[in-house]
């Protein structure tokens, strides 16, 4: 007889007594079993979600240019830096806190727990979120013409308040999931989130065009709205889903008998607001270094240009450029890192919770890895075709040479990702701060250098966001050595670097030789070519093997 059967034997009520039950047979209502997903499995199911998110984003980010011009484009940016401060003060550390003690208190099997780490984190974010939505109403009209760098930036501005609450609120139902280690509910959310977005953006910005590039760039905006909106009704939907498939009433809870220290807060565990608190404070505050730091870039930047002797509208239509044009393409294979980020923190945080240093360095070294062989073609790409890859997609030639600057420094962002989550998971989000800084300060500093001198003009900022991004993520990548005692293997990057040499070569012979009639098709040739040829160097050299292959949920289930 099974062990299912057993229990059921044994405790015909047994859903007053699912806390005591180990989580991998908790008897529901249906009868089901209650089963976590993978390390790789939800990493792969965020990696899907953010693969098709990426490439979706792609058709407003081909589109909208068009349709408004890099200075529409700069214009509807130029809000995200204050929306980025005030998201972070939200939700910079609540979602991860959430996620990390909901995988604590699950695998001890502890559902009271997590109700009320869920109801604690929810009244504080939505408390927050009000306060600083009100705040941004009131203060709207001097920050868009005393502190932000174009006046046009007002309606936009004030559209994009609602998004505080909407995205705090989505956070945290979604940092519920992911502690219960079910990424499904994210990636749904993520998808319709991003569909509904394309559409409204690409509608209202094209109908709002007629009135001014300022009420296009509010339009656009608009459309962000809608979309988190329809997220953040996905998460609500399979939250309660979730919650009907787990039917316990408090007040059978409390007819129950058991011993009580069961039932009662551990003497060492602090209340849920206080712990909150003490590891979402920090994490904020690492994470807000990096928001205020995108803020002040963002000024920075349209000053430092104006003492260049470069016009206010030639100065957003160069900041669009960079942060609406050529950084989206380079972070779009950060689908993969986020994923990744997303599943290392429970994993590690569960990990950490029993010593297990060995568990440690194999999920570390399988998210640097797959972050590493997953970012290369990338890099190799954009680098080589940069010229064409913004005529096509952009239609703006003229901005290739900043994304053949700042795509091999590609590789570094895609390795910051998981460190960054891993420097959080084992609660050392102060030296996670600490490194933001430093690298934040450096590059505000080579701004007002660098992008102020004529000759480099919006190169200067560029190369000045380069250097933060290597300085920042060797400082994480030593700060895990000293934690954990992991280190990147040498030998990892020897053969990455091979492979990308040499799929270079293939993919320039392939353009070169101009075997079709259309530059966009010789361009597809030589880019899937070189990809073909790395990935079978990667697998003969042994970096990717078949078991990581067959890690993915769908292949795998091909193979069983």
């Amino acid at each position: 007889m099974s062990l299912f059967h057993k229990l059921n034997r044994l405790l015909p009520n047994a859903n007053r007594y699912r806390r005591f039950i180990p989580d991998k047979v908790l008897i529901l209502k249906r009868g089901k079993h209650v089963t976590k997903q993978s390390f790789i499995k939800g990493a792969m199911i965020l990696l899907l979600a953010g693969v098709i998110n990426r490439l979706l984003g792609f058709v407003p980010r081909i589109i909208l240019p068009r349709i408004m011009g890099a200075e529409g484009v700069g214009i509807y940016q130029l809000g995200y830096p204050f929306l980025s401060v005030m998201l972070t003060i939200v939700v910079g550390g609540i979602p991860l806190a959430v996620a990390k003690w909901i995988a604590e208190a699950e695998s001890r099997g502890d559902t009271r727990r997590v109700k009320t780490i869920f109801r604690t984190a929810m009244t504080l974010t939505v408390t927050l979120s009000l306060a600083l939505t009100a705040l941004l109403v009131l203060f709207a009209p001097f920050l868009s013409s005393h502190i932000l760098p174009d006046a046009r930036v007002y309606q936009t501005f004030l559209c994009m308040t609602p998004l505080v609450t909407i995205i705090g609120v989505s956070s945290v139902y979604r940092a519920y999931f992911q502690g219960k280690h079910n990424m499904i509910p994210t990636a749904a959310s993520q998808v319709t989130e991003t569909i509904i977005r394309i559409i409204f953006q690409l509608t209202l910005a094209a109908a709002l065009l007629p009135y001014g590039l300022e009420w296009a760039a509010a339009g656009a905006m608009l459309g962000t709205v809608a979309g988190e909106i329809a997220g953040l009704g996905v998460t609500v939907y399979h939250y309660y889903k979730d919650r009907r498939r787990q039917p316990i009433a408090d007040e059978q809870e409390t007819e129950v008998k058991s011993p009580p220290t069961l039932y009662k807060r551990r003497p060492s565990e602090p209340p849920v607001m206080r712990r909150l608190l003490h590891l979402s404070v920090p994490v904020t505050g690492s994470r807000l270094v990096g928001s205020l730091s995108y803020l002040l870039e963002t000024i920075f930047t349209n000053r430092s240009l104006a003492a260049a002797g470069i016009a206010i509208g030639v100065a957003t239509s160069q900041y669009g450029a960079l942060q609406g044009m050529i950084v989206p393409l380079v972070l779009l294979p950060t689908a993969l890192t986020y994923s990744l980020s997303v599943s290392l923190i429970p994993t590690l945080a569960e990990a950490a919770a029993k010593g297990d240093r060995e568990l440690i360095h194999r999920r570390m070294h399988q998210s640097l890895r797959l972050s590493l062989v997953t970012g290369a073609p990338f890099v190799v790409v954009m680098t080589l075709f940069a010229e064409p890859l913004c005529r096509l997609i952009y239609n703006h030639a003229d901005i290739a040479p900043l994304l053949r600057l700042i795509a091999p420094f590609g590789m570094f962002i895609y390795l910051q990702g998981p460190l960054q989550a891993a420097l959080q998971a084992l609660e050392k989000p102060g030296t996670a701060l600490m490194n933001t800084f430093i690298g934040a300060g450096i590059k505000l500093v080579l701004i007002i250098q660098l992008a102020s001198k004529p000759e480099l003009g919006i190169y200067g900022a560029a190369i000045a966001i380069c250097l933060n991004i290597v300085i920042v993520t060797a400082l994480h990548g030593w700060s895990v050595a000293r934690f954990v005692g992991y280190r990147i293997k040498l030998l990892d990057f020897v053969k990455v670097g091979t492979a990308m040499m040499i799929m270079s070569a293939f993919a320039l012979w392939l353009m070169k030789g101009a075997w079709l009639p259309h530059e966009a098709l010789n361009l597809l040739l030589a880019s899937v070519g070189g990809i073909v040829l790395y990935i079978i160097i990667m697998l003969l050299t042994g970096f990717v093997n078949r078991y990581d292959v067959l890690r993915i949920p769908i292949i795998n289930r091909l193979f069983k």
